[in-house]
């Protein structure tokens, strides 16, 4: 049996904050590779996590879970999480979940930084 491709996630910092762009679809196989790499891009704790989103094309249930879990660490971290450049896909697969609410979404990587 052959592996799917892996998930790449770029890490970069930008002033006080850390800017993970995953690249690829994030389902039950490669949310834990994403999980990884906010929980390890969370200590020490930076005072932003932007989470840039223009190259995941796909995401299921289990990366939904994902994002929310790292909300709720960043909240009590006090680490502020902000989502940006979401491509359509994912957007409406956030709004179907009702999560457009929940986080801070941003159309740009700037104007996540920037808030």
């Amino acid at each position: 049996m052959q592996s799917g491709p892996t998930l790449e996630i770029a890490s970069e910092r930008s002033g006080d904050a850390i800017v993970l762009t995953p690249k690829g679809d994030v389902d039950m196989a490669k949310s834990p590779l994403l999980r990884k790499a906010i929980g390890d891009a969370m200590k020490p704790a930076p005072a932003r996590l932007v989470l840039d989103l223009s190259a995941v094309s796909y995401m299921d249930s289990s990366g939904l879970a994902t994002l929310v879990e790292a909300l709720q660490n960043s909240r009590k971290s006090n680490v502020t999480l902000a989502l940006c450049a979401l491509t359509p896909r994912v957007r409406s697969i956030l709004e179907i979940a009702r999560l457009n609410t929940v986080f801070s979404l941003f159309e740009s990587r700037e104007k996540a930084l920037a808030s």
